[in-house]
């Protein structure tokens, strides 16, 4: 997944850029974290930088860019195809 690159750089068009996997929480407050399936990739400062979703938060971060966290997972999904499969490591 992480091949992909970041969704937020993708949608600046800058397609490639390295990033690493970003788990959204389910419900509210510090909920469960996503399962691999459900995951997005986020280069490091749109991951845990001041103008990433750790930096800004939930609230904060469409805010700033306009589409949340379920946007780029649906960008990831429509990139992959429906019918994706991830192995999890053991």
């Amino acid at each position: 997944m992480a091949a992909l690159g970041c969704m937020v750089c993708r949608r600046m068009g800058y397609e490639g850029t390295p990033a690493e996997i970003h788990h959204p929480r389910r419900g509210t407050g510090l909920g469960q974290r996503a399962s691999h399936y459900d995951a997005v990739p986020l280069c490091p400062e749109h991951h845990r930088g001041n103008t990433g979703i750790h930096g800004l938060g939930t609230k904060g971060f469409p805010k700033k860019w306009g589409f949340d966290e379920s946007d780029l997972l649906d960008d990831v999904k429509m990139l992959l195809g429906n019918d994706y499969h991830f192995e999890e490591a053991d």
